[in-house]
Order: structure tokens, then sequence, then C-alpha cells
């Protein structure tokens, strides 16, 4: 087999618990994205736009659902016989099943696919970030720097420096002289974005190394990285300046959303998805154009093929066969495919997943209304409390949902007299 110049390796194995309930049955890659998207669309655009066509994608939690969107690859150009995309799952051994145990181990559980392609190098990414890079100009630099692993950073809030791993670099060359892990007082705000870079013999050799180690946590960022550090290998960062945003949470999944509306973030980064020199490329879903009635009015919003609106619809995404009915109001929210929002009902900075059903005169994000016991944290978007309801929940009639509430199974006033208040 022809040797390929880099591999790509995309981890998308995780469960996304902050995510729930969108990803109760899903893998968090392939929650939908943006009206039309899922959020493995932009990792593999970036790939294929940056002339990278071998991508091994690592499943493990559900993984059904993204397996079946990816197929082999057509949408991104990557249903090649050499090369191509490859879905990697955990699988059987001599020794027996193992689950992928960190992000390292499930590299270097697949060690074997990437020598198959021979590469000098070897790009590792996350399935859950929102940003469009072009990974060439990364490798370009880590071949000029004869780097031995290099790693893509962003500037972030200093307040928020603390949730990610920062990288202390030397400002003439940014080669890196120390990285902390979260650390509770960081001294700069560089963090790291998850996407690296290896010379493919040095990965090969710290993930054996680890792999021996019965301490590791078998992680990128708590072992390999720092392990390469203590012994001196040539680490640099590679700083982006574009749009970037980590979708690990309910409130900056609403927020990313609302950024396809706005189309830039409170630093001035856009989140461009009409760049004919760098389409975000997806698995198209074939149903017929959207139809707004006569009472129905739809402003500074983004919506996808099938759905019918007759209500009225502000500041919100609705992906594809939504129908709102007369009457109704959905204003800073999120819509799933094939939900149906009935007359008169009220959804304010909600999300709802797909096939949800809100009946009629029901109001989710009503501050005064009732409040779901058991929900956790929705976080808030633009200090209003995110609602929540998760896939072919049916909500009401009549019944008023306070913000901050997450609905996991039907709410009707059937339930409530059976004792859910």
């Amino acid at each position: 087999m022809s040797r390929k110049k880099c591999v790509a390796m995309l981890l998308a194995g995780g469960q996304g618990s902050r995510l729930m309930p969108l990803t109760r049955k899903t893998a968090k890659p392939s929650v939908p994205f943006g009206a039309k998207y899922r959020i493995i669309d932009f990792p593999l655009s970036n790939c294929q736009n940056s002339g990278i066509d071998t991508v091994g994608v690592l499943t493990q939690y559900r993984p059904q659902e993204l397996s079946d969107y990816l197929g082999q690859g057509g949408p991104w150009d990557m249903d090649l016989k050499t090369g191509g995309l490859h879905i990697l799952s955990p699988y059987e051994k001599e020794s027996g099943a193992e689950w992928f145990s960190g992000t390292a181990d499930a590299i270097g559980q697949n060690i074997d696919f990437i020598r198959k392609f021979n590469p000098a190098y070897v790009l590792i990414l996350s399935g859950d970030h929102i940003y469009k890079m072009n990974y060439d100009e990364m490798l370009q630099q880590h071949i000029r720097n004869r780097a031995d692993c290099t790693i893509a950073v962003i500037e972030v809030p200093m307040e928020e420096a603390s949730r990610f791993g920062i990288m202390n670099t030397d400002p003439k060359t940014d080669r890196i002289l120390e990285f902390e892990e979260k650390p509770e007082h960081p001294k700069n705000n560089l963090a790291s974005m998850g996407v690296y870079i290896f010379s493919a013999d040095k990965l090969i050799h710290y993930l054996t190394k680890d792999k021996a180690d019965p301490d590791s946590f078998h992680d990128f960022g708590k072992n390999i990285i720092p392990e390469m550090l203590k012994e001196n290998q040539r680490m640099f960062a590679f700083q982006f300046h574009g749009y970037w945003r980590d979708v690990g949470t309910l409130s900056s999944y609403w927020a990313s959303n609302m950024d396809v509306i706005r189309m830039d973030d409170d630093d001035g980064a856009k989140l461009e998805l009409n760049d004919p020199s760098w389409r975000i490329y997806y698995r198209h879903r074939f149903t017929h154009p959207q139809y707004i009635g006569d009472g129905g009015a739809l402003t500074d919003s983004v919506v996808g093929d099938g759905c019918e609106i007759n209500g009225f619809v502000t500041h919100s995404v609705l992906f594809s066969d939504i129908i709102i009915e007369e009457g109704a109001v959905v204003r800073d929210s999120v819509i799933l495919s094939s939900a149906r929002i009935h007359k008169g009902a009220v959804l304010d900075h909600v999300i709802l997943d797909e096939g949800a059903e809100v009946m009629e005169n029901t109001v989710l994000g009503a501050p005064d209304g009732l409040f779901v016991e058991g929900s956790k944290p929705t976080g808030e978007a633009d200090g209003v409390p995110l609602t929540v309801a998760a896939d072919h929940v049916k909500v009401g009639p009549d019944i008023r949902v306070r913000g901050g509430s997450v609905l996991t199974e039907d709410l009707t006033g059937d339930t409530l007299k059976g004792g859910r208040e």
C-alpha cells in the first residue's frame, strides 16, 4: 500500500454526559448542529479541505447512529480504495475485549491502523468542536520546526483558562516550555484545542511506553504530553485565530448554534458557513422545501428543509421537517428535526430534541412555571436558564414549565395529577 504523508485519527467515542439528554441515544459527535450539520462534519470537512484523505474515526459510546451517518465517507469525498474514512471500534483480541480507557489508549489500540499506511505524521483530532481550520498550515509549521509534536492553541478569556490545558511557550519561537492540565491558577490563556500533530515514530514510541505504565491514565493531556516535555522533545504551539468553540455543555451548544445566526462571537471571530472556499460537507437529508404560511413570520433565524411554519419564529435555529402551528411562538431556541409545536405554545430559550412535541398553549421557559424535579443544571443563555426536552418527549397541553428544567419523559396534566410535582 502506498505511503500516506499524514493520517488523521478522530476521537469520536465520548459519551458527552454534559450534553445530556441530547446524547442519551447517540454519541456527542453525531449531535445535530446549525440546522443541517452534525458536529463531526466540521473536523471531517477540515480534513477534506486540508488535503488529508485518510481518517480513522474512533467510536465507542452508542456508535450505531454515527456509523450510519458516516457510511463510507462519500459526503467528504473519502470513499477511496486507498485511504479514505475508516470506523475504528474497540474489538476483542487474544487477551480479551478492551474498552478505550483514555484518549492515548484509544490511539494506542489502533497503532496497526496507523502502521498500515506508514505515515510520516499523525494528526489527532477531537470530534466535539466547532471550527474551520487548515491542518496543512499546521503541518507545514510542524515540518519547518522539525517538531516531534505540535499542539494547536487558541487564546481564551483568562477567567476561563482553568477549564483547559494551558501551554506556556517561548514568545519568540512558540516552543512549548510547560503544559498545565486545567490549572487552578493559569499563567496565561493559550488553551489547547485538542488538535495534535505528531511525527509518527515519536507517537508510536510514547504510546507504547505509556501502555506499559500501570499508573497512567493513558491520556494525552495527563500523560503523553507531560512525558514528552520531561524528556525534552521538540514541542511547539500552533496559534489559531479563527472561530472555535467546545460544545461540551448545553449552554455552549446553544451559544454556538446562535453564532450561526449572528455570524460572530464576542471577540469578532466569525462562524462563516457560506464560504465557498472552505465548505462544510454533510450527508444530505432529502425532504421537501420549506413552507411559511400566511400566518407565519420568520425573522433572524436559520431554517432547514421540510419545515412548515405557521407561527412566529425569531432568532432561532430550526432543523428539518419541523411543524410550527398557528399562534405558536419560538424565540432564542434550537429545535431539532421532526419536532412539532402546536397552536398557542410558547418556547423561550429552549433546546427541543428530535421528534419532541409541545402541545397546545404550553409554555417552555416560563419564569414562574413548574420546575421539573431532578433536572440537572442546563446553564444559561444570555442570562436566561435554558429549558431542554429530550427526543420524542411530549409536553402539555396547558402546562407552564420553568426555565432551567430538563424533560426526559412525557409531561402532561395526567402526569402531574399522578404526583410528578
